[in-house]
């Protein structure tokens, strides 16, 4: 059965995507039942070019994203999600939806690379320093036997992760 992880940011425009990138190909690597969804409270309409740069320098394949509302996974046909994550301190604080399943929350917060100061090259840098922080982050996650642990196990598992 398929462990389904949703993402979130305000925007869902680059570090839910990243995430979102990041979890779908490491899972595929290894071989995981692991599927990743992002989405925002309200999404820009737009993925940030350097995210989608950062993610095809790293090997994932970036035609398929799109900026997308959180509201999307709220109904009825929805997949039935098992984590949810906020990548952002502003998403982390908003009132979320009712989410179908009732799944672990949790929060692993990260700048946002579109505020580096400088050039492209410093923003480029930026975005690459995140997409591996949130990589290593959804390593740690994956080495989770996440089918055979309980709710309050995975929670405790994903608080360690955040702390790590």
């Amino acid at each position: 059965m398929t462990t389904h992880i949703l993402i979130l940011c305000t925007h869902n425009s680059a570090r839910s995507v990243l995430a979102e990138g990041m979890l779908n190909q490491l899972a595929k690597v290894r071989g995981l039942d692991v599927q990743a969804h992002s989405a925002g409270s309200a999404p820009s309409g737009r993925i940030n070019p350097l995210a989608l740069e950062a993610l095809a320098s790293a090997g994932v394949k970036t035609d398929a994203f799109r900026s997308k509302s959180w509201d999307e996974f709220t109904a009825a046909d929805a997949p039935v999600t098992r984590i949810v994550i906020t990548v952002c301190d502003s998403a982390a604080s908003e009132v979320c939806p009712y989410w179908p399943g009732t799944p672990i929350q949790m929060h692993w917060g990260y700048p946002d690379p579109s505020n580096a100061q400088g050039g492209d090259e410093a923003k480029r840098q930026a975005f690459e320093i995140t997409r591996q922080a949130i990589g290593y982050r959804m390593l740690q996650l994956l080495e989770l036997p996440l089918a055979d642990l309980s709710d309050a196990d995975l929670q405790t598992q994903l608080n360690r992760i955040a702390h790590s």
